[in-house]
């Protein structure tokens, strides 16, 4: 039982984390602070993401440690249906956690916007459901 509380408190700071990534990814044109903004809510948003992905999939005893192999799991049990997509966001936000220029924030922007937002916002609606299902 603890495990189901564990996982639906870690939701509740993602999705917490994942709005205020949300409100960044909607500006039209964000200035330079609020690109930086953007990325820095990636980065946390990413890293509650998996971390609640990772203790869902323990509630459920399926035992996972580490981003890759939560990752890798999530795919199996078709709770991610892009591991190669998802992989590619751990290792840029691994980049990103360690790097602090503007070009590799600008290289990172893209795939932020154009593909991780997605690809968070479907984790999200799938804990919304489990959250009111079980």
């Amino acid at each position: 039982m603890n495990k189901d509380i564990r996982w639906r408190q870690r939701f509740v700071n993602f999705e917490k984390a994942f709005l205020q990534f949300k409100e960044g990814i909607e500006l039209k044109n964000p200035n330079k602070i609020e690109k930086q903004g953007i990325i820095k809510t990636f980065e946390y948003s990413y890293e509650l993401a998996w971390n609640t992905l990772k203790d869902y999939l323990e509630s459920k005893n399926i035992d996972v440690k580490f981003p890759r192999d939560t990752i890798k799991q999530a795919i199996h049990y078709e709770i991610l249906d892009d591991g190669e997509l998802w992989m590619d966001m751990l290792d840029k936000r691994n980049l990103l956690v360690h790097t602090y220029d503007e070009k590799t924030s600008e290289f990172a922007l893209r795939p932020i916007k154009d593909n991780y937002y997605k690809a968070l916002l479907k984790l999200n609606d799938f804990f919304k459901k489990e959250m009111n299902v079980s």
